[in-house]
């Protein structure tokens, strides 16, 4: 069997990342090298894992994370789909089972929030990982004059923690920010992404929580007609 390992000290892969990192980097993108790629691949390896996946799903997991920026040294529009072609032949010729092979490219083409799909439990949990990897580490630039919300936003965040709860089958993602940027920034360019983590949860039969600061910014619950007709109108004289 193809190990983590064994992709990890692959000398092309390494060399791919290398480059989409550099790639970004001329974009003015933020960090998307070794140490976000290491990131989503820990961390969609912990989400299955907390779930109850057996050790070979969250093996292909741990794979697709770590590679599922690859495409971005070829160029940043559809890098999912790119990167899915590029590691196809690279996975297949290391010995990876085809079948295998195929799970790991579907969740790397299927992990962007413009045109991508939650299609199976690795790109669910790819999906979150990656969304949730925002944090000021990520910056490669920031100085007064700097105006991009992007760079802004993630320099704001101290701390990001993803928690699951296994049991009560809840997805929990937490940015702790400073006043340096606000919640409606934050939604203004990540909105998209927490959309994509909530199908991802619900693909793997969990809620999706997204907390910034301590408050629960979005609710999946929702109240039934009964309970709508129970909420009190105001008076007319309630309102000015």
């Amino acid at each position: 069997m193809v190990t983590y390992d064994d992709v990890r000290n692959n000398k092309e892969i390494q060399l791919m990342i290398d480059g989409a990192n550099h790639v970004l980097s001329a974009m003015k993108y933020t960090e998307h090298g070794l140490r976000h790629v290491g990131y989503v691949s820990r961390t969609a390896y912990m989400i299955l894992d907390k779930l109850g996946y057996d050790e070979k799903t969250k093996e292909l997991a741990r794979i697709a994370g770590y590679v599922h920026d690859v495409g971005n040294m070829i160029n940043r529009k559809d890098h999912g789909v790119t990167g899915a072609l590029l590691m196809y032949p690279i996975l297949k010729e290391m010995g990876m089972p085809l079948e295998d092979v195929c799970k790991i490219c579907t969740a790397v083409g299927n992990h962007e929030e413009e045109i991508g799909n939650v299609v199976n439990e690795i790109a669910a949990a790819v999906v979150i990982a990656d969304k949730s990897d925002a944090h000021r580490t990520r910056v490669k630039r920031i100085n007064e004059r700097n105006e991009d919300i992007h760079d802004i936003v993630n320099y704001s965040i101290k701390k990001n923690i993803v928690l699951v709860d296994g049991e009560k089958k809840i997805i929990s993602v937490k940015f702790y920010m400073d006043n340096s940027s606000s919640v409606m920034d934050y939604l203004k360019i990540f909105l998209p992404r927490i959309v994509m983590s909530e199908k991802a949860a619900k693909f793997l039969g969990c809620e999706f929580r997204l907390y910034i600061n301590n408050v629960i910014i979005n609710t999946v619950k929702r109240m039934s007609r009964r309970q709508l007709d129970e909420v009190p109108k105001p008076d007319d004289d309630d309102i000015e």
